[in-house]
Order: C-alpha cells, then structure tokens, then sequence
C-alpha cells in the first residue's frame, strides 16, 4: 500500500573530470582490470573538492527544482549526510551544507556512516521523520570521494560524486510504496583509525556480503507488497562494478531493459554512498507516470536497503522545465592522465 510521502525534488553532482580504465592500467603496468570490473573510467574530484562541497552542489540543484524551495527555510526539517569521506573526523559535515543552503535552524541533523548504503540509510530516516510529523521535510544525501591504495584494484573504480533527495508529503515526483532493510555483522570491507586507505576481503565481498544482503532485503520488499519483480519497471543496485549488479539482476528475475538507465558505473565508477542514488537519478531522469521503481543498495559491514516507489505526473511535468541532468554532466567530463588523478586524490 502506497504511504504519503515521497521524493519531492532531486539533484546530482559529479565532478568534472575522469580518467580511463586503460590510464590506470598503464600506471599499474598490469592488466586492464577496469576490463573485467566492467568500469570503462571514474569520475576524479578537483584539488579543492571534498564530500561537503560536492553534497552542497548536489543539493542546491534539489533545492532550485523544489516547487517551494523558501519552504526549507523556514519549516521543520531534517538533514542526514552519509559518507565514507567526511572531511572532518570530528565536525559534522551536515552543519557546512546546512548552513549552505539557508535551511531552518530548527533541523534534525546528523552525518552517516555505513559505507556505501549510508545515503539510503539518510533517506529511510527522512521518511521516518516527515512520516510522523516530526518534521515538515527531509533532506537525504550520499555524497563520497571514494579513496583506494595506489596498485590496488579499487583504484579502477573508487569515483566521487554526490546525489540529493528531498522528502515531504506533497508535490512529490516519485511516492515511496515501500522500505525494508537487512543487516549482518558481515566484515568485507573496512578502515581502521588512522589508516589512509580502506581494505577489502576481495571476492569474499561478494557472498556472502554483497549477494546475500540484496537479495535478502529485496525478496523481503517484494513478498510484503506481494509483487513480483517481473512487474517492476525499472530496477536499481548499488553498483560496487558493472558485473555484481547484472548477477543479482539475473538470480532475481530482472531483464536487462529493466536495469538499462541504472547502470552508469562504467562511466563514473563506484560512488559509494551515492552510488545508490544516483543511480536512482539516472533512472527518474528518464522514467514515466505511474512506472515502478526498485531500489536496493548495500553497505559493506554489512547490510542493504530497499525501496518500491511509484512515478507520479508531476515527474513528467516539472522535468520538462529543468535542465543538465545527469548523463549531461557524464558527457561534459574531461579526461585526465594518472599522474593528474594522482595529484587531485593525495
């Protein structure tokens, strides 16, 4: 049963700059893993970009879609920041976009941090907080500048980028149907303090961490809403590569028509806690009235969550009056050497 809330406006923003999936193979002098990752190239933040600054652009694109954007300003709201790459170990990043954008002082606000489904943890608590009236709207966003170990083989996909969501009761775009989640203690991935770089478990990051948890959290949503997958219009998960999306895609029953405007991994690598959403973006900026979309994102450590939502018009008409949508900023990118990258991700 369809709730009465939803997306009310979004935005997205990925830096600029790219580099080739051959570039860094170069480098390494190894093989092309981006190859087998299925990940041509990755999006690569300027010198003087980091989470905060690519979550303001983000959402200040959200904000200027808004049909009442003097309405945050002023209301009740709630603002929730996840990332893997807060600039500050201590110091909310929340607080820099929150004062960007001129919201209310009177905001519930915290940073998130859950590796890559902490932008979609940021918009269940959204919902959870316009749903009960705590607050008149929400504020979601998953915004990382991904990092990884020269010669590892995350630097192939480790991207940076930042998508925004706002959540309220009217004038929504897309209406939330519904939400499920499933958590383990699954270790696959993980930083200690004061280490530069994160590690990996390599394909145990796989299953039974990526498989498992998505296909948990999905079969779940599908059996409370009794609907099968087959009837969905458009399916998004999180994309750590272009392979592990198109497999679970297959175990559940998906077709590559459903998963078509999701799978911008290749072109900007992974994002990680907008990785996600803006795959989400990918998908609203091309869906219909009335067509369904799933979402199931997931974060190593390790849990998944996933999402049913229905496109109402008013995503069709409101935008016909926007401009530079996602696969505009991709096709605008300019492509650096490694040694460039190097220099812009120390």
């Amino acid at each position: 049963m369809k709730s009465t809330i939803g997306i009310t406006s979004y935005g997205a923003y990925i830096p600029n700059l790219i580099i080739r999936s051959e570039e860094i193979a170069r480098a390494q002098q190894k093989d092309n893993a981006g190859l087998a990752l299925g990940i041509l190239q990755k999006t690569v933040p300027h010198i003087d970009e980091d989470t905060a600054t690519l979550a303001v652009t983000a959402a200040l694109q959200a904000k200027q879609r808004s049909v009442f954007p003097k309405t945050y300003e002023t209301q009740n709201g709630a603002l929730f920041i996840g990332s893997e790459s807060h600039p500050y170990a201590v110091k909310p990043t929340g607080t820099i976009v929150h004062q960007a954008l001129h919201l209310s002082p009177s905001c519930a606000l915290a940073d998130l941090q859950f590796a890559c489904k902490a932008g979609t943890q940021g918009l269940q608590a959204c919902f959870a907080y316009v749903q009960s009236g705590l607050s008149t709207y929400g504020l979601a966003i998953g915004a990382d500048t991904a990092q990884s170990r020269p010669g590892d083989v995350l630097e192939y996909s480790a991207g940076a980028g930042s998508a925004a969501f706002f959540v309220g009761k009217d004038h929504c775009v897309a209406q939330l149907v519904s939400t499920h989640s499933y958590v383990t203690d699954t270790p696959d991935f993980w930083r200690r303090p004061h280490q530069e770089h994160p590690e990996h478990a390599g394909r145990f990051s796989g299953e039974p961490a990526y498989f498992h948890h998505i296909k948990s959290a999905t079969i779940s949503l599908l059996k409370k809403e009794h609907i099968d997958i087959k009837k969905i219009d458009h399916c998004v998960f999180h994309t750590p590569n272009a392979k592990f999306p198109k497999l679970i895609a297959q175990e559940l029953g998906c077709s590559p028509q459903q998963l078509q405007h999701s799978l911008i991994v290749n072109r900007i690598g992974n994002t990680y806690a907008a990785a996600s959403l803006l795959a989400l973006v990918s998908v609203l900026d091309h869906a219909k009235k009335g067509e369904k979309i799933l979402l199931t994102s997931y974060g190593s450590g390790a849990g998944a969550d996933s999402f049913l939502f229905e496109c109402t018009p008013e995503l069709e008409v409101r935008r016909k009056k926007w401009n530079e949508f996602l696969h505009e900023q991709i096709e605008q990118c300019s492509v650096i050497t490694y040694e460039e990258y190097r220099k812009n991700t120390v």
